[in-house]
């Protein structure tokens, strides 16, 4: 269990000096977003009629926790992305020959990944109060928090997944966009699933990302309150989550170490 500790939280901490010697990811993963946020939210903001639950909301606000589900898409993906870097370079062959569980590997860089996510969606999360949203106690900080955790712990988790199966960072660029982006568009994030044709709406209730960006826009209650109620949501995300990891573990320990 010691060994196991230690590796994780040597990962960890690795994750986060990368990040800190490497300042422009955080533009990286808040600029777009952000930048998504004003265009896409100022230009169809005139036309969006908020579903009955959420009747007043802006779709400033409405968009808001889509725009977060997306930092943490794109801290996972930058942050992931250097298992192959890992592997490239040989550090990652080291590591694997190590007296250690690969599963405390993969949960060390998972967490990694994990905290810069919440880290860098706390920050746009400072512009709520613009639109309009806060949280209704400090009680609801507390579940925001563990809404957050989930989601970057489940997005980070799969795109590990992905990571270690590949050799390319093109390839990884590749899968992550033609199969988490759609995922992001399906989830409710710019548009209600109330609204969504009969197929459409069927689609986007599969995905388990709209169960995590339903949590989060419930957890941020001025936001609207649409889409699934939030303890299903909320158990949708942590199962998410947790198959999501138990995924990267399976690939990490099959994948030959070349």
């Amino acid at each position: 269990m010691r060994n196991f500790l230690v590796a994780v939280g040597t990962l960890w901490q690795r994750e986060l000096v990368r990040f800190y010697r490497q300042p422009s990811r955080l533009v990286g993963a808040l600029a777009p977003p952000v930048l998504f946020w004003l265009l896409i939210g100022s230009g169809l903001g005139p036309s969006f009629h908020a579903p009955g639950g959420a009747a007043g909301t802006s779709y400033l606000a409405y968009f808001f926790p889509g725009v977060v589900i997306l930092i943490l898409l794109f801290t996972a993906i930058f942050s992931e992305i250097s298992i192959i870097e890992d592997r490239r370079e040989g550090f990652l062959q080291a590591v694997l020959v190590a007296p250690v569980p690969r599963a405390s590997i993969v949960l060390g860089k998972v967490l990694g990944g994990t905290t810069l996510a919440v880290l860098q969606s706390a920050l746009f999360l400072a512009l709520g109060p613009a639109v309009g949203l806060r949280l209704a106690s400090p009680g609801a900080l507390a579940v925001l928090a563990a809404v957050l955790f989930l989601l970057a712990f489940g997005l980070t988790a799969l795109a590990a997944a992905i990571a270690w199966w590949l050799d390319s960072t093109q390839g990884f660029h590749a899968i992550m966009n033609l199969f988490l982006i759609p995922m992001w568009l399906l989830a409710g994030t710019l548009f209600p699933v109330e609204g969504a044709p009969g197929w459409l709406g069927a689609v986007m209730r599969v995905n388990p990302l709209t169960y995590g960006v339903a949590a989060l826009r419930r957890a941020l209650s001025s936001a609207g309150a649409t889409g699934p109620g939030f303890g299903v949501s909320l158990a949708v995300t942590a199962a998410c989550a947790v198959l999501a990891f138990g995924a990267a573990v399976w690939v990490a320990s099959r994948r030959p170490t070349r």
